[in-house]
């Protein structure tokens, strides 16, 4: 019992860290997006991909039910940190773009799950990176005389070559272990 309790409070501390990650993300994300680079870039295509190792390793450790849980309270602080730093419209399109690829890369994940340890978190990445892009770009933009197409491809285009780079933290934050699930 006592040691039922205590692996309890470690999982929900361990998911509270990936609530807290997912905050600072967005928040870093949804300032840095309104810096950009070039015609084809904004600094937050660099810091919106960690949000997805943090899906992903959630959903690996503790399984899919845990990462929907970890993602709307990540969703949750999401808001309330876009609408303090960001536009409005800004905002609307963060929170909208971060639930549904956060979604999407959590069902892609579970669905691959099984396969090779590299396969679930980049396909789901993958895929929750051109969701997220064509939502954000879409909503926070369109209309707009900003190169945002531009910049929406040279996002995406950064999102999946991080999506690559961020497979060797994926398996070092997992060990050697057996992930855990439940």
């Amino acid at each position: 019992m006592a040691g039922d309790a205590a692996l309890m409070r470690a999982v929900r501390a361990r998911q509270a860290l990936g609530v807290l990650a997912m905050g600072a993300i967005v928040l870093a994300s949804n300032v840095l997006v309104q810096f950009p680079i070039n015609d084809w870039l904004t600094w937050g295509a660099f810091t919106y991909p960690a949000a997805f190792l943090v899906t992903d390793v959630v959903n690996r450790r503790f399984g899919p039910d845990a990462a929907r849980r970890v993602a709307w309270a990540g969703f949750a602080l999401a808001v309330l940190l876009s609408v303090w730093v960001a536009t409005p419209r800004i905002a609307l399109a963060s929170c909208t773009a971060f639930i549904a690829a956060q979604l999407l890369d959590i069902r892609v994940f579970d669905r691959l799950r099984a396969g090779r340890w590299w396969r679930a978190p980049l396909v789901s990445s993958a895929a929750g990176s051109v969701l997220d892009t064509a939502l954000f770009w879409s909503i926070a933009f369109a209309g707009s005389a900003l190169p945002w197409p531009s910049w929406a491809a040279g996002d995406l285009a950064v999102k999946l070559g991080i999506a690559v780079l961020l497979l060797a933290p994926f398996r070092a934050l997992l060990g050697r272990r057996a992930p855990a699930r439940g």
